[in-house]
């Protein structure tokens, strides 16, 4: 008995001596461990007699209960302390002036979707939204795209792990299946413009892996293309803030649409500067055509009865186009100098009445 209370007060020294954590694991360890010594004499009570085990039997249990409460106090002081250390050290003293600075500024990319969405509401469209994460039957086959074509392969689209039942998710390549989305919960008449973020495996100064598209979309029961040339004139000689802006229209191919063209509009390219609305040269800037009826009919609308012209184009690129800017990636670097130069006040709303950009 006297040589159990001589070890009971030999790790009680030890517990209360333990500056750490990992030095009181230690020496919880070492009593009540599988071969901790208290946990040995317990395992002794086998080969003593009765009436030993009746007065060792409790008297080593109670030791045990003060040495696992002993340890338990120590560890919760150690944490404490340990806490307390650490918020010491990451003390953030508010009370200090803040040192002056520039007010921030709107980036580009979000004055642009601003100046959008105002020219476009003054032309009764409506801002659609959807996920980021899309299926093949959104982001490819409700749009026409066959299995074979080239932007369903790997290189091109980014590809999640399947999920249990097989299916593999994706990021959206363009912000198209938005507008399937919309065709499939909305009766026409649909006039909505489709912004957000897009994802393809591509870098260099004109590409990055995640960039920003604008689409557009109007399905109604009489929509040709005079008013398709009509919207993208409107559209565009509002957002370059030019009195009228020429275009020409090449036959082109996508998938989605039939038929389709690529727009160009007119520029001049002077000592280095692109002013566009002026001169005889020409930029191209878009891609539209007339919704093929393969995708009236994956969003159950007939053919017959309705169709629709749709567009689209980078709003990185538009951005850069109307603001002078000539490398992409410096909009995903998050350097302020890059955007005191190039960013915008954020008092200054734009609006068509007092001027888009300012």
């Amino acid at each position: 008995m006297e040589d159990s209370k001589t070890l009971e007060a030999e790790l009680l020294a030890e517990i209360a001596a333990a500056d750490s954590l990992d030095a009181l694991e230690a020496v919880r360890v070492k009593a009540l461990g599988k071969k901790g010594l208290v946990t040995a004499r317990l395992r002794s009570l086998g080969a003593m007699t009765p009436d030993e085990r009746r007065v060792m039997g409790p008297a080593l249990n109670a030791m045990k209960s003060r040495l696992a409460a002993a340890i338990a106090e120590r560890r919760a002081a150690l944490e404490n302390a340990e806490l307390d250390a650490r918020l010491v050290e990451e003390r953030l003293d508010m009370t200090l002036p803040v040192a002056p600075r520039e007010m921030g500024h709107i980036h580009p990319l979000t004055q642009v979707l601003d100046e959008l969405s105002e020219i476009f509401a003054d032309l009764d469209f409506a801002v659609a939204e959807g996920p980021h994460i899309e299926d093949d039957f959104h982001n490819f086959t409700a749009l026409n795209i066959p299995a074979h074509h080239p932007a369903r392969q790997m290189h091109d689209t980014f590809y999640l792990v399947p999920d249990e039942t097989g299916e593999r998710k994706l990021l959206r390549t363009h912000t198209s299946p938005v507008q399937i989305r919309t065709m499939l919960r909305q009766e026409p008449p649909i006039r909505i413009i489709a912004p957000g973020r897009t994802f393809r495996s591509d870098s260099d100064a004109t590409h990055t892996p995640m960039f920003h598209q604008v689409e557009g979309l109007v399905v109604d029961r009489e929509t040709h293309m005079g008013h398709l040339k009509g919207c993208l004139e409107a559209w565009l000689s509002a957002f370059f803030e030019v009195d009228r802006i020429r275009m020409r229209f090449r036959p082109s191919y996508f998938p989605f649409t039939e038929p389709s063209a690529e727009v160009d509009i007119n520029c001049s390219r002077q000592d280095g500067r692109l002013v566009v609305g002026e001169g005889e040269d020409w930029l191209e800037v878009l891609g539209c055509g007339m919704v093929h009826p393969n995708v009236l009919r994956a969003c159950n609308l007939d053919p017959e009865v309705y169709q629709g012209f749709a567009f689209g184009a980078g709003l990185d690129r538009l951005a850069m186009l109307k603001y002078g800017m000539t490398d992409l990636r410096p909009f995903f670097e998050a350097d302020q100098r890059w955007l005191a130069h190039y960013g915008f006040d954020p008092l200054e709303v734009p609006t068509i009445a007092g001027g888009l950009s300012r």
